[in-house]
């Protein structure tokens, strides 16, 4: 225990020189603390996405194809092929004919406003079955569900999010209140529970704010606003002459033989499949694109992506920069073990007289070379200690003032730590072993 007090007090006479020291562990602890809080932030943003898009889903989007005309290629050969365009009946062919298929939530969007005590704001009204929720692990706050009833009669209800309920029911419970959207009154059922969107998952993923959203049930939006199922593609051209009615499909016939073509014909926006397993996720979005295939008529009108295979990706590339931001704060660890060494070297050498001194008076060598070992112990574990707080504070400052989401693990805390004190010991054994092979007497005689 002497050997430890007389390196504390070595340690105290030398207070500058100790804290030049101990600043490459401070700054390379400090530095692997706030690194991998940063990485394992941007990991937890990354699962929060995953949450956002669901678990195990395919997502197909409608577009409209491209035609290009081919050198040497006959027109007629060239024209587009008729589709019918993402529909109801698709999502009824995938429930009945593609297996491991869990859940399908079909979505109807539509840019609209929204008008209340003389409050009008733009917004998107979606048409939705009771599934969509389940898949985009949405929960009710207040209120309740569709009904099977509300669902099959196309009721003006709807259920909306939790800004809309901020914005347009501040003061009252909006239960049981009616909110125009668009040009219809829909009774208001129930409100969702605020979810949180970093812009970061908007850019990444498409994703809209939910909270600002109206839910309708899919067949309300398809009789009260538009089923563009009902229109045909000569209807939706920009001059038309007359107009007809025949087996429940409004028909628009004109004497412009423009080849305009609708921007959007398809009727519905966006649906989710939603697989039992995740490893049939590759193999049922390779079924589900030849089956659309084939109902289209051959024509490539949309767009399948499988979000959690790109953010598992994603990932993977975050968990390979982990370890590289751990590196270079390893090595900044690795440079201040070498200037412990440095320091106590030079240290053995101002320290000559002092040596030979206890040496004389019955000092063992090994308890020389505990002395300097606790020295460079002790600097290491000290600057260690401040390493740690300012990690933490480094951590918090970039998740403050940067917006950047941070989250400080114990492990690595505890690591970082733990390589401080192991440097420290690693690096103070040779100048300690230094300082106890001097001879007693040439030390005495040192100037």
């Amino acid at each position: 225990m002497s050997n430890f007090y007389i390196a504390l007090e070595a340690v105290i006479a030398n207070q500058v020189r100790s804290l030049l020291t101990a600043l490459g562990i401070i700054f390379g602890v400090a530095a692997v603390i706030a690194m991998l809080a940063i990485g394992n932030g941007a990991q937890k943003e990354i699962l929060e996405q995953i949450e956002l898009v669901g678990v195990n889903n395919i997502i197909v989007q409608p577009m409209v194809e491209q035609t290009e005309q081919k050198i040497g290629e006959a027109e007629e050969d060239n024209k587009k092929k008729f589709s019918p365009g993402l529909k109801l009946l698709d999502v009824q062919s995938i429930r009945e004919n593609i297996p491991g298929v869990q859940k399908l939530s079909p979505e109807i969007l539509l840019e609209t406003y929204l008008i209340k005590n003389g409050i009008r704001r733009s917004s998107k009204l979606v048409g939705v079955e009771p599934t969509y929720f389940e898949v985009a692990n949405f929960e009710l706050q207040e209120g309740k569900m569709f009904s099977e009833k509300q669902l099959d009669l196309g009721s003006p209800v709807c259920v909306i999010g939790k800004g809309i309920q901020t914005k347009f029911f501040p003061q009252e419970d909006p239960i049981g209140k009616k909110i125009k959207v668009g040009n219809q009154w829909l009774e208001v059922i129930g409100v969702l529970k605020e979810r949180y969107i970093s812009d970061k998952a908007i850019s990444n993923l498409g994703i809209r704010d939910y909270n600002m959203d109206v839910y309708a049930p899919i067949q309300t939006v398809l009789i009260r606003y538009i089923n563009r199922d009902l229109v045909t593609g000569s209807g939706l051209k920009k001059s038309f002459g007359g107009i007809s009615f025949g087996r429940g499909r409004m028909i628009i016939s004109g004497n412009d033989d423009s080849d305009d073509k609708p921007s959007n014909y398809h009727q519905i926006d966006r649906l989710v499949v939603q697989v039992s397993q995740s490893e049939k996720l590759s193999s049922t979005a390779d079924v589900l694109s030849r089956m659309l295939e084939r109902r289209h008529f051959g024509v490539v009108d949309f767009e399948i992506t499988i979000p959690e295979l790109l953010l598992k990706q994603q990932q993977r590339t975050q968990n390979i920069f982990n370890i590289v931001l751990a590196a270079i704060a390893a090595i900044s660890l690795l440079v201040g073990g070498i200037g412990i060494m440095n320091i106590m070297l030079a240290s053995v050498l101002e320290r000559i007289k002092e040596i030979g001194l206890r040496l004389s008076i019955g000092a063992k060598k090994n308890d020389i070379v505990m002395q300097f070992l606790f020295e460079s112990v002790m600097i290491s574990v000290t600057g260690g200690l401040v390493g740690v707080l300012l990690g933490i504070g480094l951590a918090y400052a970039v998740s403050s003032l940067a917006d950047f989401p941070t989250e400080i693990s114990f492990i690595s805390i505890l690591i970082s730590f733990g390589v401080a004190a192991t440097v420290g010991l690693v690096f103070g054994i040779t100048p300690a072993r230094r300082a106890a092979m001097q001879d007693p007497i040439t030390s005495l005689r040192h100037e």
